[in-house]
């Protein structure tokens, strides 16, 4: 008489003994976190995760106020040049009134012409040195290089026309005499080119990110898939 077969208990029913077992004659797992194919490697994954994270949020927004400190101040030399270089109005006057030498003259749109073209060249110039600088970007850098581009400008603005000639016209035609031409103040009709210099350090940048930035790393790399187990040899 033969003695009734037992069945296996149940997987939850196993001692943690018998689960660390294996199969007689099949290899045993790699253990979680050992390198080995067949598990996630987490704490590669989290460091490299870390790393490419960047330094972290205080440490963005600080770089991101000393740009757009830098770029603000870098409005000073916008100011100087756009001062040196935009075209004179001439003005002419008489017992009665002041008035335009050049009636068909195009000085005044050289001047806002003069002032856009500048601010898009050190737009362009200050993107190119920010992404030097720092090549990981980050949304703080980019607002801080567009709101550093703003105050250059106004500075820029307020600076050149603090440079050029008076603006108080009739003064400076009682002072020059009637019938002698002297310069307009320098005036920018065109209050849209204080945008410029943002704009063209955004679209700059981002170029600079897509072409040359740094690539997120592929997720499906941080593991490495299980190999497959051997047959167990045959009894």
């Amino acid at each position: 008489m033969t003695a009734p077969l037992t069945p296996p208990p149940p997987p939850h029913e196993q001692s943690p003994q018998d689960r660390r077992e294996p199969h007689p004659g099949r290899p045993a797992p790699p253990a979680p976190g050992s390198g080995q194919p067949g598990y996630p490697v987490y704490p590669a994954a989290y460091e490299a995760s870390y790393a490419q994270d960047g330094p972290g949020m205080k440490a963005e927004l600080r770089e991101a106020a000393v740009i757009t400190v830098a770029v603000a101040l870098a409005g000073a030399l916008l100011g100087v040049l756009w001062w040196w270089l935009a075209p004179h109005v001439p003005l002419i006057a008489d017992d009665s009134a002041v008035y335009l030498k050049d009636t068909e003259g195009e000085q005044a749109i050289g001047v806002d012409g003069t002032f856009t073209l500048l601010a898009l060249g050190f737009g362009a110039l200050s993107a190119l040195v920010v992404f030097l600088v720092r090549r990981r970007g980050g949304v703080p850098l980019v607002i801080g290089l567009a709101v550093g581009g703003l105050l250059g400008s106004l500075l820029a603005w307020r600076l050149g026309i603090w440079l050029g000639p008076t603006q108080d016209v009739i003064a400076h035609a009682k002072a020059v005499g009637k019938g002698v031409t002297f310069s307009a103040p320098l005036k920018l009709g065109a209050k849209g080119a204080l945008l410029a210099w943002s704009l063209s350090a955004l679209v700059v940048h981002l170029g600079l990110m897509a072409l040359f930035g740094p690539r997120d790393p592929d997720p499906y790399e941080q593991y490495a898939y299980p190999a497959k187990s051997p047959e167990p040899p045959a009894a």
